[in-house]
Protein backbone atom coordinates (compact mmCIF):
# COMPACT_ATOMS: atom_id res chain seq x y z
CA UNK A 1 0.00 0.00 0.00
CA UNK A 2 2.83 2.43 0.85
CA UNK A 3 5.67 0.79 -1.08
CA UNK A 4 6.52 3.84 -3.20
CA UNK A 5 4.60 6.49 -1.27
CA UNK A 6 5.88 10.07 -1.13
CA UNK A 7 4.24 13.22 0.22
CA UNK A 8 3.85 14.37 -3.40
CA UNK A 9 0.98 11.87 -3.68
CA UNK A 10 -1.13 13.60 -1.01
CA UNK A 11 -4.15 14.94 -2.90
CA UNK A 12 -5.69 16.91 -0.03
CA UNK A 13 -4.89 17.56 3.58
CA UNK A 14 -7.71 19.05 5.63
CA UNK A 15 -8.25 19.85 9.26
CA UNK A 16 -11.31 17.87 10.28
CA UNK A 17 -14.35 19.01 12.23
CA UNK A 18 -14.63 17.96 15.85
CA UNK A 19 -17.47 15.56 14.98
CA UNK A 20 -15.23 13.73 12.48
CA UNK A 21 -12.43 13.73 15.03
CA UNK A 22 -14.74 12.15 17.64
CA UNK A 23 -15.75 9.52 15.06
CA UNK A 24 -12.13 8.63 14.33
CA UNK A 25 -11.38 8.48 18.05
CA UNK A 26 -14.42 6.23 18.67
CA UNK A 27 -13.42 3.82 15.87
CA UNK A 28 -9.83 3.67 17.16
CA UNK A 29 -11.04 3.02 20.73
CA UNK A 30 -13.41 0.30 19.51
CA UNK A 31 -10.67 -1.42 17.49
CA UNK A 32 -7.96 -1.05 20.17
CA UNK A 33 -9.66 -1.07 23.61
CA UNK A 34 -6.32 -1.23 25.40
CA UNK A 35 -5.62 2.36 24.31
CA UNK A 36 -8.69 3.60 26.16
CA UNK A 37 -8.13 1.38 29.20
CA UNK A 38 -4.55 2.58 29.66
CA UNK A 39 -5.47 6.22 28.99
CA UNK A 40 -2.97 6.39 26.11
CA UNK A 41 -5.70 7.52 23.71
CA UNK A 42 -5.62 10.96 25.35
CA UNK A 43 -1.91 11.25 24.46
CA UNK A 44 -2.35 9.91 20.92
CA UNK A 45 -5.59 11.70 19.93
CA UNK A 46 -6.19 14.50 22.45
CA UNK A 47 -9.77 15.78 22.46
CA UNK A 48 -8.86 19.47 22.28
CA UNK A 49 -6.09 19.12 19.67
CA UNK A 50 -6.99 19.57 16.01
CA UNK A 51 -6.15 16.73 13.65
CA UNK A 52 -5.68 16.64 9.92
CA UNK A 53 -6.68 13.89 7.51
CA UNK A 54 -4.51 13.48 4.41
CA UNK A 55 -6.09 11.76 1.41
CA UNK A 56 -3.88 9.54 -0.75
CA UNK A 57 -4.40 7.49 -3.92
CA UNK A 58 -6.38 4.22 -3.68
CA UNK A 59 -8.81 5.77 -1.15
CA UNK A 60 -6.24 5.76 1.66
CA UNK A 61 -6.59 8.26 4.50
CA UNK A 62 -3.90 9.15 7.03
CA UNK A 63 -4.65 10.83 10.36
CA UNK A 64 -1.97 13.44 11.04
CA UNK A 65 -1.39 15.08 14.44
CA UNK A 66 1.26 17.80 14.73
CA UNK A 67 2.50 16.89 11.21
CA UNK A 68 3.10 13.26 12.29
CA UNK A 69 1.11 10.39 10.73
CA UNK A 70 -0.43 8.24 13.45
CA UNK A 71 -3.22 6.14 11.88
CA UNK A 72 -4.21 5.08 8.35
CA UNK A 73 -7.20 3.41 6.76
CA UNK A 74 -8.29 2.32 3.30
CA UNK A 75 -11.85 3.26 2.26
CA UNK A 76 -14.10 2.80 5.30
CA UNK A 77 -11.97 0.01 6.71
CA UNK A 78 -10.47 -0.13 10.19
CA UNK A 79 -7.86 2.38 11.36
CA UNK A 80 -4.37 0.93 11.66
CA UNK A 81 -1.61 2.53 13.75
CA UNK A 82 1.57 3.50 11.92
CA UNK A 83 4.71 1.63 12.92
CA UNK A 84 6.10 4.72 14.65
CA UNK A 85 3.04 4.78 16.91
CA UNK A 86 3.15 1.01 17.34
CA UNK A 87 6.76 1.22 18.51
CA UNK A 88 5.66 3.67 21.23
CA UNK A 89 2.64 1.56 22.26
CA UNK A 90 3.59 -2.05 21.40
CA UNK A 91 0.75 -3.79 23.25
CA UNK A 92 -2.04 -2.09 21.28
CA UNK A 93 -2.52 -4.79 18.65
CA UNK A 94 -2.60 -8.57 18.46
CA UNK A 95 0.88 -9.95 17.72
CA UNK A 96 2.14 -12.56 15.28
CA UNK A 97 5.81 -13.50 14.95
CA UNK A 98 7.31 -14.84 11.72
CA UNK A 99 10.35 -17.10 11.49
CA UNK A 100 13.79 -15.83 10.41
CA UNK A 101 13.31 -17.02 6.83
CA UNK A 102 10.28 -14.78 6.31
CA UNK A 103 11.79 -11.54 7.68
CA UNK A 104 13.50 -10.38 4.48
CA UNK A 105 10.33 -10.98 2.46
CA UNK A 106 8.11 -9.12 4.93
CA UNK A 107 10.55 -6.18 4.93
CA UNK A 108 10.33 -6.04 1.14
CA UNK A 109 6.53 -5.78 1.28
CA UNK A 110 5.48 -9.38 0.71
CA UNK A 111 2.32 -10.73 2.30
CA UNK A 112 2.84 -13.22 5.12
CA UNK A 113 2.25 -16.85 4.26
CA UNK A 114 0.88 -19.36 6.79
CA UNK A 115 4.04 -21.55 6.91
CA UNK A 116 6.03 -18.47 7.98
CA UNK A 117 3.68 -18.09 10.95
CA UNK A 118 3.47 -21.75 11.97
CA UNK A 119 7.07 -22.95 11.64
CA UNK A 120 9.20 -23.68 14.75
CA UNK A 121 10.71 -20.16 14.97
CA UNK A 122 7.34 -18.42 14.59
CA UNK A 123 4.77 -17.67 17.28
CA UNK A 124 1.10 -16.81 17.23
CA UNK A 125 0.86 -14.72 20.41
CA UNK A 126 -2.84 -13.85 20.20
CA UNK A 127 -5.81 -15.71 18.79
CA UNK A 128 -7.59 -13.56 16.20
CA UNK A 129 -10.37 -13.93 13.66
CA UNK A 130 -10.15 -13.26 9.91
CA UNK A 131 -10.09 -9.56 9.08
CA UNK A 132 -8.33 -8.54 12.30
CA UNK A 133 -5.51 -5.97 12.39
CA UNK A 134 -2.24 -7.47 13.63
CA UNK A 135 1.33 -6.40 14.34
CA UNK A 136 3.99 -8.56 12.69
CA UNK A 137 7.22 -9.20 14.57
CA UNK A 138 10.27 -11.11 13.40
CA UNK A 139 11.97 -13.94 15.24
CA UNK A 140 14.51 -12.35 17.57
CA UNK A 141 13.23 -8.80 16.93
CA UNK A 142 12.01 -6.54 19.72
CA UNK A 143 9.86 -4.11 17.70
CA UNK A 144 7.11 -4.65 15.15
CA UNK A 145 8.27 -4.70 11.54
CA UNK A 146 4.88 -4.63 9.82
CA UNK A 147 1.18 -3.99 10.26
CA UNK A 148 -1.31 -6.19 8.47
CA UNK A 149 -4.78 -7.64 8.37
CA UNK A 150 -5.47 -11.36 8.66
CA UNK A 151 -6.97 -13.28 5.75
CA UNK A 152 -7.97 -16.20 7.96
CA UNK A 153 -8.25 -16.90 11.66
CA UNK A 154 -5.19 -18.07 13.57
CA UNK A 155 -6.78 -21.48 14.14
CA UNK A 156 -7.22 -21.82 10.35
CA UNK A 157 -3.59 -20.75 9.84
CA UNK A 158 -2.49 -23.63 12.05
CA UNK A 159 -4.83 -26.24 10.58
CA UNK A 160 -4.63 -25.31 6.87
CA UNK A 161 -1.00 -24.10 6.99
CA UNK A 162 -1.13 -23.09 3.34
CA UNK A 163 -1.68 -19.85 1.47
CA UNK A 164 -1.59 -16.24 2.52
CA UNK A 165 -2.29 -15.65 6.21
CA UNK A 166 -1.81 -11.88 6.52
CA UNK A 167 -1.97 -8.96 4.06
CA UNK A 168 1.06 -6.73 4.66
CA UNK A 169 -0.20 -3.12 4.68
CA UNK A 170 2.70 -1.12 6.16
CA UNK A 171 6.26 -2.24 6.89
CA UNK A 172 9.62 -0.84 7.94
CA UNK A 173 11.29 1.31 5.25
CA UNK A 174 8.20 1.69 3.09
CA UNK A 175 7.09 5.14 1.97
CA UNK A 176 5.00 5.87 5.07
CA UNK A 177 7.85 4.87 7.38
CA UNK A 178 10.26 7.14 5.51
CA UNK A 179 7.79 10.03 5.72
CA UNK A 180 8.14 11.05 9.34
CA UNK A 181 6.28 14.34 8.89
CA UNK A 182 3.52 15.73 6.68
CA UNK A 183 3.82 19.43 6.07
Amino acid sequence: MFKKFTTDEVSTQNQVKSSVQRGVRAKVCAAYPLLEESGAIDDILPKKESITVAKLPEHVQVVVLNNTPIFFAQRDGPWFPTLRLLHQYPDVMAKLRVDKGAIKFVLSGANIMCPGLTSPGATIHNEVEAGSPVAIYGEGMQHAMAVGITNMSTSDMRSINKGMGVDNLHYLNDGLWKTSTFS
